[in-house]
Protein backbone atom coordinates (compact mmCIF):
# COMPACT_ATOMS: atom_id res chain seq x y z
CA UNK A 1 0.00 0.00 0.00
CA UNK A 2 1.43 3.02 -1.13
CA UNK A 3 1.90 6.51 1.52
CA UNK A 4 0.48 8.34 -1.48
CA UNK A 5 -3.23 5.71 -1.67
CA UNK A 6 -3.65 6.39 1.94
CA UNK A 7 -3.31 10.34 1.70
CA UNK A 8 -5.53 10.62 -1.25
CA UNK A 9 -8.20 8.15 0.82
CA UNK A 10 -7.86 9.96 3.83
CA UNK A 11 -8.72 13.29 1.93
CA UNK A 12 -11.33 11.71 0.00
CA UNK A 13 -13.44 9.79 2.93
CA UNK A 14 -12.82 13.34 4.82
CA UNK A 15 -13.50 15.78 2.38
CA UNK A 16 -10.15 17.21 3.46
CA UNK A 17 -9.32 20.44 1.00
CA UNK A 18 -6.19 21.30 0.20
CA UNK A 19 -5.87 24.25 2.45
CA UNK A 20 -7.13 21.90 5.27
CA UNK A 21 -4.55 19.55 4.57
CA UNK A 22 -1.99 22.59 4.39
CA UNK A 23 -3.09 23.52 7.63
CA UNK A 24 -3.12 19.95 8.85
CA UNK A 25 0.24 19.59 8.46
CA UNK A 26 1.37 22.82 9.63
CA UNK A 27 0.16 22.18 12.79
CA UNK A 28 2.88 19.16 12.95
CA UNK A 29 5.62 22.07 11.67
CA UNK A 30 5.50 20.88 8.15
CA UNK A 31 5.16 23.90 5.76
CA UNK A 32 3.86 22.40 2.26
CA UNK A 33 1.86 23.90 -0.15
CA UNK A 34 -0.41 22.91 -2.92
CA UNK A 35 1.67 21.93 -5.40
CA UNK A 36 3.36 19.39 -3.00
CA UNK A 37 -0.57 18.20 -1.92
CA UNK A 38 -1.76 17.53 -5.38
CA UNK A 39 1.49 16.21 -6.67
CA UNK A 40 0.89 13.53 -3.75
CA UNK A 41 -2.93 12.54 -4.21
CA UNK A 42 -2.44 12.13 -7.74
CA UNK A 43 -3.38 8.61 -9.13
CA UNK A 44 -0.36 6.09 -8.89
CA UNK A 45 -0.68 5.14 -12.36
CA UNK A 46 0.21 9.43 -12.96
CA UNK A 47 3.09 10.15 -14.42
CA UNK A 48 2.86 13.36 -12.18
CA UNK A 49 2.88 11.98 -8.60
CA UNK A 50 5.31 12.39 -6.44
CA UNK A 51 6.66 9.70 -3.83
CA UNK A 52 5.23 10.75 0.04
CA UNK A 53 7.74 9.83 2.44
CA UNK A 54 6.89 7.65 5.53
CA UNK A 55 7.69 10.83 7.84
CA UNK A 56 5.33 12.81 6.05
CA UNK A 57 2.52 10.48 6.13
CA UNK A 58 3.08 9.98 9.53
CA UNK A 59 3.27 13.93 10.27
CA UNK A 60 0.10 14.32 8.28
CA UNK A 61 -1.76 11.30 10.72
CA UNK A 62 -0.51 12.86 13.32
CA UNK A 63 -1.91 16.33 12.58
CA UNK A 64 -4.92 14.39 11.94
CA UNK A 65 -5.25 12.78 15.03
CA UNK A 66 -4.54 16.47 16.58
CA UNK A 67 -7.45 17.70 14.13
CA UNK A 68 -10.06 15.08 15.37
CA UNK A 69 -9.46 14.81 19.19
CA UNK A 70 -7.19 18.09 19.73
CA UNK A 71 -4.42 18.60 21.12
CA UNK A 72 -2.44 16.54 23.18
CA UNK A 73 -0.70 18.08 26.55
CA UNK A 74 2.99 17.72 26.31
CA UNK A 75 4.70 17.91 23.55
CA UNK A 76 4.11 16.84 19.78
CA UNK A 77 4.80 13.39 18.73
CA UNK A 78 7.68 13.13 16.50
CA UNK A 79 6.99 11.33 12.98
CA UNK A 80 8.22 7.80 12.80
CA UNK A 81 10.61 7.53 10.05
CA UNK A 82 8.71 4.04 8.90
CA UNK A 83 5.53 3.59 8.83
CA UNK A 84 4.02 -0.10 8.46
CA UNK A 85 0.05 -1.00 7.75
CA UNK A 86 -0.67 -1.98 11.67
CA UNK A 87 0.57 1.56 12.15
CA UNK A 88 -1.43 3.30 9.85
CA UNK A 89 -4.27 1.61 11.30
CA UNK A 90 -3.50 2.41 15.15
CA UNK A 91 -3.23 6.33 13.84
CA UNK A 92 -6.83 5.93 12.58
CA UNK A 93 -7.93 3.88 15.73
CA UNK A 94 -6.47 6.60 17.84
CA UNK A 95 -8.00 9.55 15.78
CA UNK A 96 -11.26 8.79 15.01
CA UNK A 97 -11.99 7.13 18.83
CA UNK A 98 -12.40 3.27 17.65
CA UNK A 99 -13.15 0.81 20.07
CA UNK A 100 -12.50 -2.49 18.56
CA UNK A 101 -15.55 -2.88 17.91
CA UNK A 102 -16.00 -0.34 16.04
CA UNK A 103 -13.64 -1.20 14.05
CA UNK A 104 -14.95 -5.03 13.42
CA UNK A 105 -17.68 -2.90 11.92
CA UNK A 106 -16.02 -0.91 9.65
CA UNK A 107 -14.36 -3.94 8.03
CA UNK A 108 -17.62 -5.47 8.05
CA UNK A 109 -18.72 -2.86 5.99
CA UNK A 110 -16.25 -3.25 3.27
CA UNK A 111 -17.52 -7.49 3.50
CA UNK A 112 -14.33 -7.98 5.45
CA UNK A 113 -14.79 -11.26 8.05
CA UNK A 114 -11.54 -10.58 10.73
CA UNK A 115 -12.31 -12.04 14.58
CA UNK A 116 -11.74 -10.12 17.68
CA UNK A 117 -8.03 -12.03 18.06
CA UNK A 118 -6.79 -10.81 14.87
CA UNK A 119 -7.74 -7.61 15.07
CA UNK A 120 -5.86 -7.47 18.42
CA UNK A 121 -2.77 -9.24 16.72
CA UNK A 122 -2.47 -5.67 14.54
CA UNK A 123 -1.84 -3.69 18.14
CA UNK A 124 0.66 -5.64 19.46
CA UNK A 125 4.08 -4.48 19.91
CA UNK A 126 6.71 -4.80 17.22
CA UNK A 127 8.36 -7.50 18.83
CA UNK A 128 5.47 -9.90 20.73
CA UNK A 129 5.80 -13.01 19.32
CA UNK A 130 1.99 -12.94 17.74
CA UNK A 131 2.04 -9.65 16.29
CA UNK A 132 0.88 -10.07 12.76
CA UNK A 133 1.84 -7.65 10.03
CA UNK A 134 -1.37 -6.33 8.22
CA UNK A 135 -1.12 -7.15 4.76
CA UNK A 136 -2.56 -4.54 2.26
CA UNK A 137 -5.66 -5.88 1.44
CA UNK A 138 -6.40 -5.43 4.74
CA UNK A 139 -5.62 -2.03 5.19
CA UNK A 140 -7.75 -1.24 1.60
CA UNK A 141 -10.68 -3.05 2.92
CA UNK A 142 -10.62 -0.93 6.09
CA UNK A 143 -10.29 1.93 3.56
CA UNK A 144 -13.26 0.73 1.73
CA UNK A 145 -15.36 0.37 5.17
CA UNK A 146 -14.23 3.80 6.58
CA UNK A 147 -15.54 5.13 3.01
CA UNK A 148 -19.00 3.87 3.81
CA UNK A 149 -19.03 4.49 7.03
CA UNK A 150 -17.79 8.67 6.61
CA UNK A 151 -18.36 9.31 3.44
CA UNK A 152 -21.30 7.33 2.40
CA UNK A 153 -22.83 7.62 5.86
CA UNK A 154 -23.52 3.50 6.07
CA UNK A 155 -24.19 1.93 9.13
CA UNK A 156 -23.80 -1.97 9.17
CA UNK A 157 -26.83 -2.06 10.60
CA UNK A 158 -28.27 -0.56 7.00
CA UNK A 159 -27.02 -3.39 5.31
Amino acid sequence: MTNNYILRRTQYIFSLSNEKMIDIFKAEGFDVTVAQIVGWTKRDDDPERVDLRDSMLAAFLNGFIEEKRGPKDGPKPVPEIELNNNDVLRKFKIALNLRDTDLLSIFKLSHTQISKHELSSFFRKKDHRNRAHMKDQFLRNFFHGMQAKYKDGISYDDE
